[in-house]
């Protein structure tokens, strides 16, 4: 399955269009980015939810760089330099969509000279939510999105001939892990589900590994304590019914913050957005 972005536009909705091959990172990006000074750029909003979680979640978990949080106007100012790399929220449109549905992405991006905030090497991006959905219930997983990001960097820095296998879509070269699933406890919040699989019954029948039905409460903990052998389910969705717009999926480990299923499919009247019984057979796959 091959995803591409019709253009990375920064939340203060500049109008680009160019498509984001040309944002693709290299080799040098990624041995660059630990030389970087870091600038975390809050939401306008600065009442945003995620403006009030971010810093706490730097605070605590960020180790690759330096780093400072600035607004939007000082990114504005600060996007041409090499010397900073950036975390920012991101708003994404894709190549082709005829329904010009936006999403939220969680962005890390490298300063460029003479580029514009398309152009910026990406690192790697997180779907967050839908930019028309006002409620940010994202937000309480911000800590595993952001040991993720370093991970991935990590990972690229170690062994940069990954680029080629993660090039089209990083976040689908995560599903090397489903196998490991095997050995996890999948949490998994009721109403996430499509309404057949919203009892245990149904979900044992065709997921064959351990899992529990959680409130997000448990998910919160589960990451903040790093439970073990524990993961969860990240859903991005409209919400409410909105033919051929995307609905992501997401299995993260609450432990290691590692990705071990990704996939995303078009809603419509047989597939809502919600996990879908193809995904648990995927997921379940020895």
């Amino acid at each position: 399955m091959k995803i591409k972005f019709f253009g990375v536009i920064a939340s203060m909705a500049f109008a680009l269009t160019a498509q984001a091959q040309k944002s693709v990172p290299t080799a040098k990006d990624y041995e660059q980015f630990p030389e970087t000074r870091t600038l975390v750029v809050l939401d306008d909003n600065i009442m945003s939810d995620f403006n009030l979680k971010i810093e706490k979640v730097m605070e605590k978990e960020w180790r690759e760089t330096k780093y400072e949080v600035i607004d939007r106007r000082t990114f504005e100012s600060k996007r041409v330099d090499p010397a900073y790399s950036f975390l920012l929220t991101t708003t994404v449109t894709y190549e082709k969509d005829k329904t010009k549905a936006r999403y939220v992405y969680l962005s890390l991006l490298m300063g460029k000279e003479k580029s514009k905030v398309n152009t910026m090497p990406d690192l790697i991006s997180i779907p967050l939510a839908y930019a028309s959905v006002e409620d940010q219930d994202y937000v309480y997983k911000l800590t595993s999105f952001v040991r993720f990001v370093q991970n991935h960097v990590d990972m690229i820095k170690k062994d940069p001939a990954l680029l080629k296998k993660t090039a089209e879509s990083p976040l689908l070269y995560y599903n090397k892990n489903i196998k490991s699933l095997a050995h996890k406890t999948l949490y998994l919040v009721k109403e996430d589900l499509e309404k057949s699989l919203q009892n245990e019954a149904a979900v044992s029948k065709i997921y064959p590994h351990k899992f529990k039905f959680v409130t997000k409460a448990e998910v919160t903990a589960a990451i903040e304590n790093s439970e073990k052998d524990v993961v969860f389910l990240h859903k991005v969705g409209p919400e409410v019914a909105k033919a051929n717009t995307r609905c992501f999926k997401m299995i993260i480990g609450a432990d290691d913050s590692d990705v071990y299923y990704f996939d995303y499919h078009n809603i419509d009247k047989k597939s809502p957005d919600r996990l879908l019984a193809s995904d648990l057979k995927k997921m379940g796959k020895m």
